[in-house]
């Protein structure tokens, strides 16, 4: 047969088809043999699955729900089933840790970066600074000087200049 108890783990959409689990193994059956499917071919298998494709029987919408779940499965085929399915949840959640603290380290070390290239700029520019600074303070003292030259030419000035 098609489903095998190993594919059982896996959730078939019943609930999105309308069609039970029998009847999706047999129409899967019928697809994975080589006999064509026609009305009028002599076969049993092929006019079983016409008249099963064809059937105007109401399917109800609930068919796949929790419920009737629970009437297929025994409690064991339930345990297994919940036991395989926290175990691919925990997988998850190890997963999405695992991405979260390699999105966190990749951020550390993006930032790191970015701060020592902010340290540079810093220090670069404080040594301008400190350049500026020594160039501003003898500029300051050669004007200190110039307006005593100055202040010494203005005295000498008006001394000699009759009044």
């Amino acid at each position: 047969m098609f489903l095998s108890e190993e594919d059982d783990q896996f959730e078939l959409p019943v609930h999105e088809t309308g069609f039970t689990r029998k009847e999706l193994e047999e129409l899967l059956s019928f697809l994975e043999s080589d006999e064509p499917i026609s009305p009028n071919s002599g076969s049993e298998g092929s006019t079983r699955a016409v008249s099963f494709l064809e059937s105007n029987e109401p399917v109800s919408p609930n068919y796949g729900s929790e419920g009737s779940t629970r009437a297929i499965y025994s409690r064991d085929e339930r345990k297994k089933r919940r036991m395989i399915s926290n175990r691919e949840s925990a997988r998850r959640s190890r997963w999405r840790k695992r991405m979260h603290l390699e999105n966190i380290t990749d951020e550390v070390n993006r930032l790191s970066i970015e701060n020592q290239q902010l340290k540079n700029r810093v220090s670069l520019v404080m040594n301008q600074y400190h350049i500026v600074w020594q160039e501003n303070e003898q500029l300051r003292s050669e004007s200190v000087a110039l307006w005593g030259k100055l202040l010494d030419l203005y005295w000498t000035l008006a001394t000699i200049q009759p009044r």
